[in-house]
């Protein structure tokens, strides 16, 4: 968006008619005194929604539903209960706001059709692209000793996150600092969604995966992105275009990046049987994760102060250190024993899902994403992604013979239940919708499913029938690839909707023909990141609580787009 919308957004916002109590009205007789109760409600309010930009923008942001004063006066009690009680009824203070919040209309993106294209950029192109995306890499580990990743924060919130999730996160998250948090960007979104700030807030974008032109973005380190930028330069390497100078720089930036994942980010956590297992945490002790101390004092404030591991986190930082040539102890552990205690089986501990933000799947054979830490705690709750159970189903294939799957009966099991979640998943068409998705977009499932698939064609094929005797993984594949074909490609596409799309369809196997809208759109777009590298930010992962926090960056754009041209680089002259 240019300077000329943000200004005359930002314009109608500011002189806009005042239709009622504003969301400032509502709280500060509650919330900006001296702080009674639960300070955190209080510091959070001030911090996050009172900061001077914000209370600007939103001073003419009215709901004239609330100059009824018996429900002005029914939020105001909600929110002290919030403060004051010790043991909030949380589904009875979150009427209020869930109840306005579904008075909003949010939808996803809807991109035109997109244009006919017949021809794809020559091959020199193609790798003028992938060797620019390298180089920012390369110069960028150079530049700052790492790779890094942004948040930013959309205060718009989630189209698919409706009163009823809103009710579902504050009963189902354990952190109170994480409810309070999610309890007032809730509240906050309905003033922005129902004004003329949400322009500013919320402008449109070309494609689906939304870019990241938020003014305040975060910037961390964590392994699962690492997992992912180890994964591009190994990428880059096997294309051949690496100069001498450019491999040995790979090489080291994959070391140091493996080592962070499976040292500095390691945790040791308890399987539901008791034993111990090494895992690898999203967001390691500090100094690591680079945060300045200004938002590192933020993040605690928006209840993440305790951050325990993960699964996905897991499986993709052990896939890529074993891609890489590691040889730590680390990736002999059987993971597939820890994950099975986590995966959801009917009637046995489906309560493990907590926030199911998601229920419109059927979570059977699922693995939930959260693992308790030492200590027990467990401050999210916990929830159920389909895309995370792909990594893990990638990374079991890659450690079959090491982890003796095949030999073990409930290992395979294990495998048999993550399959068929994913089989109902496609089989309903609802690995396409968005609301079935925690992080990810659908077409992230689709790229992930990819590699997925890739790795598991690699295996004999003996292991390929023991794994998948019925031909799940060709059915899912025939659905993604329709999803791709038909209705991601079919669309305008941005940069890294392109990028998500190369990486399905090369590894996938689909007739590189299919791949030249894709390549256009990369070809097409490079140098629109200006100074920050050859594209801009986009969207790679999101959080629906407390509120919309995307998480991406130029970085990121660059390792996808080079991914996914490697991928159709590899199809396109090997035919691989």
């Amino acid at each position: 968006m240019s300077f000329h919308y943000f200004a005359g957004a930002a314009c109608r916002a500011l002189t806009a008619r005042k239709d009622g109590p504003s969301l400032y009205d509502v709280c500060d007789p509650v919330l900006s005194g001296p702080a009674g109760g639960d300070p955190h409600l209080a510091k959070f309010y001030k911090t996050a929604l009172g900061n001077p930009a914000l209370r600007v923008l939103l001073r003419r942001a009215g709901l004239p539903e609330l100059r009824d004063e018996a429900r002005l006066a029914a939020l105001r009690k909600a929110l002290a209960r919030a403060r004051d009680e010790a043991e909030p009824d949380w589904a009875a203070v979150g009427q209020p706001v869930a109840d306005l919040v579904d008075s909003i209309a949010l939808d996803h993106p809807k991109p035109p059709p997109a244009m006919f294209v017949g021809a794809a950029p020559q091959q020199s192109q193609i790798d003028g692209v992938i060797r620019d995306c390298a180089q920012h890499l390369l110069g960028s580990y150079r530049k700052n000793g790492f790779l890094p990743t942004y948040a930013a924060f959309n205060l718009i919130g989630d189209p698919d996150f409706r009163g009823r999730e809103l009710i579902m996160a504050l009963t189902g998250l354990n952190a109170r600092g994480y409810k309070n948090s999610s309890l007032l960007f809730n509240l906050a979104r309905v003033f922005i969604a129902r004004s003329k700030a949400a322009a500013v807030v919320n402008p449109p974008w070309n494609g689906i995966a939304e870019p990241m032109w938020e003014p305040v973005q975060i910037r961390h380190r964590s392994a699962y992105y690492d997992a992912f930028f180890i994964e591009a330069l190994l990428s880059y390497v096997e294309t051949g275009l690496a100069s001498s100078a450019d491999k040995i720089a790979a090489e080291r930036a994959i070391a140091g990046m493996v080592d962070f994942c499976v040292n500095i980010s390691r945790e040791e956590v308890e399987g539901i049987d008791g034993a111990r297992f090494n895992v690898i945490t999203a967001l390691a002790p500090a100094p690591h994760p680079r945060f300045s101390r200004f938002f590192a004092q933020i993040k605690q404030d928006l209840g993440f102060g305790i951050y325990v591991p993960d699964c996905d986190t897991t499986a993709c930082s052990i896939s890529a250190a074993i891609q890489a040539g590691c040889t730590d102890p680390i990736i002999d552990q059987p993971l597939l024993d820890f994950y099975a205690g986590y995966q959801v089986r009917a009637g046995v501990n489906e309560p493990r899902v907590t926030v199911p933000l998601n229920d419109n799947i059927d979570y059977e054979g699922g693995v939930a994403t959260w693992i308790d830490n030492l200590a027990g705690e467990r401050p999210y709750g916990n929830d159920l992604d389909p895309t995370l159970n792909l990594d893990i189903l990638e990374v079991s294939f890659r450690n079959l013979a090491r982890w003796k799957v095949l030999e073990t009966p409930a290992r395979l099991a294990t495998v048999h239940r993550i399959l068929g979640f994913q089989k109902r998943l496609a089989a309903s068409g609802a690995f396409a919708n968005p609301r079935s998705h925690i992080y990810y977009l659908p077409e992230l499932y689709s790229a992930y499913f990819g590699r997925c698939y890739a790795t598991f064609l690699s295996l004999p094929l003996a292991a390929q029938a023991a794994i998948d005797p019925a031909g799940d993984f060709d059915f899912i594949r025939h659905r993604v690839l329709s999803y791709v074909k038909g209705e991601l490609m079919a669309a305008e596409m941005n940069v890294f909707d392109a990028a998500l799309a190369l990486i399905a369809l090369g590894h996938l196997g689909a007739d590189p023909r299919a791949f030249a809208p894709a390549l256009n759109v990369i070809v097409g777009a490079i140098g629109e990141g200006g100074r920050r590298g050859p594209f801009r930010a986009y969207e790679w992962n999101k959080m629906k609580t407390p509120t919309r926090i995307l998480v991406g960056g130029p970085e990121v754009t660059s390792a996808f787009v080079l991914m996914g041209l490697a991928v159709a680089r590899r199809r396109m002259v090997n035919g691989e």
